[in-house]
């Protein structure tokens, strides 16, 4: 049975999420603010956990760096904020989704099922992966289209890989100068923009996987 931590300091929204999440079989553990959910974490495993930003005594972006510092667990946030700029910082410090409160259960459970299912995949060791006629070929650092081969830069095959690695999820430039050309880049976003142009040319009609995330960044996408 998975477990889930819901952090919220609402009772009421904590109750509804544990009938939802335990009607379709997942266990749950409750914390009413940051700091207990760090606690919680440092004794006890979970699968995923779905975590309020607006807390007292420690907020949910705070207590998500700290359990990142000792486990890396699936992170869904709520938030009564829908602003871009929340959602950015979220997804810089490794969120996997983000809902706006009010927010339906089911589709929250949905997330859940979405995210658990993200964090599978990655754990499976990743040899060749394909999605329709695109097949990409991890070790061997090979792509083709259609059964044919397809020349990628060493840098365009890094960042194909990468929005790969994290399917489904948003990724903002910063994200991938931060992860794909390293810290120490001194480039800009404009770096990132025509990166994608130039691997969208060579995937064909596959350029479609690359969806663009408006005034943020990228992610990869197959359904």
């Amino acid at each position: 049975m998975q477990r889930i931590l819901v952090v919220d300091d609402e009772k009421m929204i904590r109750n509804v999420i544990k009938e939802y999440a335990e009607f379709d079989g997942f266990e749950v553990a409750e914390a009413d603010d940051g700091m207990e959910a760090v606690e919680i974490c440092r004794r006890e495993d979970f699968d995923l956990i779905i975590m309020d930003i607006m807390m007292p005594r420690l907020d949910g972006y705070s207590a998500i760096k700290e359990i990142r510092k000792t486990k890396q667990i699936p992170v869904i946030m709520l938030s009564a904020r829908g602003e871009e700029y929340d959602k950015l910082f979220g997804f810089e410090i490794g969120i996997d989704d983000y809902v706006v409160k009010p927010f339906s259960p089911k589709e929250l459970l949905a997330r859940v099922k979405a995210v658990l299912k993200r964090a599978a995949a990655k754990e499976q060791p990743m040899d060749i992966i394909r999605f329709e006629g695109l097949e990409i070929n991890v070790t061997g650092r090979e792509v083709s289209v259609d059964g044919t081969p397809v020349s990628l830069t060493p840098k365009e095959y890094d960042l194909l890989f990468y929005l790969v690695r994290n399917k489904g999820i948003a990724l903002s430039r910063e994200k991938l100068l931060e992860e794909v050309w390293g810290y120490d880049f001194f480039g800009d976003d404009r770096t990132v923009d025509t990166h994608i142009k130039m691997l969208r040319n060579s995937l064909g009609e596959y350029r479609k996987f690359i969806k663009t995330l408006r005034g943020m960044g990228y992610k990869f996408e197959t359904t």
